[in-house]
């Protein structure tokens, strides 16, 4: 069977046997045989190889080969060739193990296979021959070798209990080639396992020795570490890393900073974590934070926040410390934005209660010293809620007393003040201040009567000095506003004995209003002397409130029958081409007819139109004429003016005078039929005027004239003024009106209630709908007299669709706050103003409701019309320029929206201005102005506390610039800020949304290990 095998592999291996060979080559192979095993068992294999080789080739070629030399030289030579890492024998060599029936043999020849593969660094298949080696047929030598090398062939697959036993074993045996090896690798599998005793006895065997001595120390250190022995690790750190060239110097350079660390020796730690972290791509957080708390020791702030800085994110006590810390750090490089950002992360960490509590009264009052009053506020007052007997109570109290001294958020602030029990002297000296400044945002959003109230409460109120006179101007511009003109005369007389400046409060605006209030008095005198205070000359320079001033002056002389002067001041407002200069020209004219001086009347009445075709007064100059032809009995010629102002637009309120007018002249020219085509659509157009029931007695006479009783009764009835129903009417409704005027409005309220129900198309249906509301009103239920004020407007043109008009726009904008409702009668009342205060309180209502209902383009005529009125209050002027840039925005026209948004914050301070403010912040993000856009959004803040709204949309749209910018430490502390204290949740989604987006690409650029 033996020799059936062999001649197998010859076969394989050679391709002839040669049979017959001379005893002289017998003797020589038998030599050369032996030679070749002396050199095998003196591990020379490359000599022993091409022997065996040489001998196996002869084998071929005799057929009376010696046999067990042949088979013998065919073993050697695969083993030669294994140990001199000939691939080529490889095949044959395992094809031998398979195949051999020796048993040494086979063992031998796996060991040398095994070897083989070792040295190729093929671990899997050394392990593999290792174990069909056994060890019986090996030397000691190859037995300890290969121990050791099947130990390291496991430690390479990662089976290190597997390995571990055969390190061992060759630790034992301290003569062996692979003793300190052995040890190396033995001692790190029992520091693998935490056995630190056994790794430190193995370690101990090698640390001196060349290969090893430096690397050994990193594990000796770690073990004195790990047995609790820190200063001899540490010392020992130290010398490994004085004596250089370690392996693990970066590690070796951890563990010293890490022992300092904890020793609180920060500045001997600080170099060896400086080191380590530098040369180190991705550091653990607890390292960053080590290094930068040691340059915080150091008071090296500026390394220590670039540290800190990247340490937020997580809710461990770890990333609470270190915003705790960088904020400090902050603050003692004076950088309170960045500051305030990282005590709100902090903050919003719970893991240490302390810090929590710290953070939030310094965020707080970090909030106070930067100017974002409204969240100080916030904070201040949840911080007491919180922490009522916290250490910093007293001090957060006293700064809630400063946030009310300095806020703009004056709604707020009064309602605080209200509300708090105990009033310190310093808050009563701030009190004044609080309610003058919200007095006036309430006069500037036209709630007159509560500006009114608080107006008193200051005026009533201590330390009120400063504020009394500024408070005498506005009680006096309410009282105008409402018609209360003795009052407004006191008020505004008391404020010029002592006159501040103070914006819209100043000599000029009270004088000017006095005068007004005169001038509504009849006092034409008194007037007089106040509006030539405000204006004596005009010239082309002269502003809006100036022209004014010197036409109501010429006005007073008219009225005071100085038409000289009078004509020489309308003259000059011609010449000038001032704002009313068509009406100083009617003026004028009125003038030549109180002369006497007809025909001059009637041409400059006729010119009016020629020299201002847009003017509002054509219908009124026409109407003047036709009174001089009516007045004169030229009834004839008052026919076309009276028919001009039919065919003209917006001259509503006067068609009912035209119409009776026209019917009058024709009466009198004995065109009845003419005549009553006039009555007649009179009172079908406008039943509800006075007009309309002038114009019955014509319509009686021309019946009777003409012996048509009954027509008379047929067109009475066909116009709904049947005579019986007239009658029972007038009695209904007089007895109500009774009642009124004697101030029973509960009585009259019943009595116009009944003459409503019971004449549904009544006579007196437009006057009784009006004193209902009215009554309404003086009760003050403004919802109840909104129906009764529709119904009259409805009716227009009455003598009350006016007021009506604009008290229904009022309640629909003020009390029920529906500005879609309050819309139409803003435009109805503009329409059918005669007075020039309403129409400008219309034009104003009318914008105000196209701004919130977001109409910009609507808005922008009636914005540009508005500023071009006299006399226009500061909001009205905030209001259209607003609208105004908001269209020039949306255009894209960048600068010059800009430049009226700045028009707008020079007006003073309101929601516009706020938007206006939000608005220049919000274009120069949009230019990538980045720096001056966070300037401008930070100016908004601090500026316009009380507007919650556009205070959100600018920290908003401070996280966007930090965005743009990449800083996200800002950006994340910014967009945080308006999710934890917004109260307007569209805006506290978008933020949330932005957060996300933040935290994304924070983490995309940071090199922190996340364990």
């Amino acid at each position: 069977m033996k020799l059936k095998l062999y001649s197998i592999i010859i076969t394989c291996l050679f391709s002839s046997i040669v049979i017959a060979q001379s005893t002289k080559l017998y003797n020589d192979v038998d030599e050369q045989y032996k030679k070749a095993k002396e050199y095998i068992q003196q591990d020379a294999y490359s000599l022993a190889y091409p022997i065996f080789k040489q001998i196996v080739r002869l084998s071929q070629d005799q057929s009376n080969f010696p046999s067990y030399i042949a088979s013998e030289s065919i073993y050697y030579s695969l083993v030669c060739g294994l140990n001199v890492d000939d691939t080529a024998v490889l095949n044959s060599s395992v094809y031998f193990s398979n195949t051999s029936g020796s048993l040494p043999h086979v063992q031998k020849i796996n060991f040398h296979i095994a070897e083989y593969y070792f040295r190729n660094n093929d671990f899997a298949n050394a392990i593999l021959y290792y174990n069909k080696s056994g060890i019986y047929n090996l030397t000691n030598n190859q037995i300890s070798r290969m121990k050791f090398h099947q130990g390291y062939a496991l430690f390479t697959q990662q089976k290190f209990s597997e390995a571990k036993p055969y390190f061992n074993t060759i630790r034992q045996i301290k003569k062996d080639e692979n003793y300190i090896d052995a040890n190396y690798y033995y001692g790190f599998l029992s520091f693998y396992d935490k056995n630190y005793n056994e790794a430190k006895n193995a370690f101990a065997i090698v640390e001196q020795t060349e290969n090893y001595k430096n690397i050994v120390p990193f594990y000796l250190a770690e073990i004195y570490y790990f047995n609790g022995e820190r200063d001899k690790a540490l010392t020992y750190a130290k010398e490994a890393l004085d004596r250089g060239s370690q392996f693990y110097t970066s590690e070796l350079n951890q563990l010293v900073g890490h022992l300092s660390f904890d020793k609180k020796e920060y500045a001997k730690a600080l170099p060896y974590l400086e080191n380590y972290v530098s040369k180190t791509s991705k550091v653990r957080r607890e390292d960053l934070y080590q290094l930068s708390f040691c340059y915080y020791a150091a008071k090296d702030y500026t390394n220590s926040i670039k540290g800190f800085k990247q340490l937020g994110g997580k809710e461990d006590s770890l990333a609470q410390n270190s915003m705790y810390l960088l904020a400090d750090a902050y603050l003692k490089t004076n950088q309170k934005t960045n500051a305030r950002n990282a005590f709100l992360i902090c903050a919003s960490n719970a893991s240490n209660p302390t810090q929590k509590e710290v953070s939030s009264f310094n965020y707080a009052k970090l909030s106070y010293e930067l100017g974002y009053l409204n969240v100080a506020l916030i904070e201040l007052q949840q911080f007491l809620k919180d922490y009522p007997t916290s250490a910093y109570t007293n001090e957060t109290k006293e700064l809630i007393v400063s946030t009310l001294a300095n806020t703009s958020n004056f709604k707020d602030a009064l309602t605080l003040f209200d509300a708090m029990n105990q009033k310190s002297e310093l808050l009563q000296k701030i009190y004044p201040r609080i309610l003058y400044s919200r007095a006036v945002e309430l006069v500037n959003e036209r709630q007159i009567d509560s500006a009114n109230l608080l107006l008193n409460r200051l005026l009533s109120s201590n330390y009120n000095e400063t504020l009394k006179q500024l408070a005498n101007f506005w009680k006096g511009e309410i009282a105008y506003r409402k018609d209360d003109f003795e009052e407004a005369i006191f008020y505004l007389s008391t404020y010029l004995t002592n006159a501040q400046i103070n914006g819209e409060v100043n000599i000029i605006n009270a004088k000017y209003s006095i005068a007004y209030c005169w001038l509504k008095k009849q006092n034409y005198n008194n007037a007089l002397q106040n509006f030539e205070y405000v204006a004596k000359t005009i010239s082309t320079t002269s502003n809006v409130l100036e022209q004014d001033a010197y036409l109501r002056s010429a006005d007073c002389f008219f009225m005071l029958k100085q038409m000289n002067t009078a004509l020489r001041m309308y003259e000059n407002v011609i010449n000038n081409n001032a704002k009313a200069a068509d009406y100083a020209l009617f003026q004028k004219a009125l003038i030549a007819g109180a002369l006497n001086k007809t025909n001059e009347k009637i041409s400059l009445l006729e010119s009016l139109s020629t020299i201002y075709p847009k003017s509002l007064l054509i219908g009124d100059a026409n109407l003047e004429i036709a009174n001089v032809y009516l007045a004169n009995e030229k009834f004839d010629k008052a026919i076309e003016p009276l028919q001009l102002i039919l065919s003209l637009k917006g001259t509503e309120n006067i068609e009912p005078q035209a119409f009776l007018k026209l019917g009058i002249a024709n009466f009198n020219l004995d065109k009845n039929e003419e005549a009553l085509k006039y009555f007649s659509t009179l009172s079908l157009k406008y039943p509800n005027t006075t007009e309309s029931d002038e114009s019955i007695e014509y319509v009686r006479n021309i019946f009777i004239e003409t012996q048509r009783p009954d027509d008379f009764v047929s067109f009475m009835k066909k116009n709904g003024k049947s005579i019986s129903y007239s009658e029972a009417d007038s009695i209904t409704y007089k007895a109500a009106q009774i009642s009124y005027q004697k101030s029973d409005f509960a009585s009259a309220l019943k009595g116009f209630d009944d003459y409503l129900k019971n004449f549904p198309d009544g006579k007196y249906n437009v006057e009784a709908n009006f004193l209902l509301a009215e009554i309404h009103i003086t009760n003050k239920n403004n919802l109840s007299a909104l129906p009764f004020y529709e119904n009259v407007s409805s009716k227009s043109p009455n003598k009350y669709a006016e007021r009506s008009s604009l008290q229904a726009a009022r309640i629909y904008f003020f009390d029920v706050k529906d500005v879609a409702k309050a819309e139409p009668y803003f435009v109805k009342a503009k329409l059918l103003s005669t007075l020039q205060e309403n129409k400008l309180e219309a034009m104003r209502g009318l914008l105000r409701c196209q701004y919130k209902l977001q109409k910009w383009t609507d808005a922008l005529p009636n914005a540009k019309e508005l500023l071009l009125e006299k006399a226009i209050a500061a909001d009205d002027k905030m209001m259209a320029l607003t609208i105004i840039a908001k269209n020039k925005q949306t255009e894209n026209k960048l600068e010059e929206a800009t430049k009226n948004y700045k028009e707008v914050l020079a007006l003073g301070k309101s929601e516009y201005s706020a938007e206006a403010s939000f608005r220049i912040a919000e274009i120069l993000c949009v230019q990538n102005k980045l720096t001056e856009a966070e300037k401008a959004a930070f100016d908004c803040i601090k500026k316009f506390g009380s507007y919650e709204y556009w205070v959100t949309k600018s920290y908003l749209l401070l996280g966007d610039i930090y965005f743009k910018q990449k800083d996200w430490f800002n950006a994340e502390a910014t967009y945080k800020s308006i999710i934890e204290n917004g109260t307007i949740d569209a805006i506290k989604k978008e933020a949330e949304q932005k957060l996300l987006l933040v935290i994304a690409e924070k983490n995309k650029t940071s090199q922190i290990e996340n364990n």
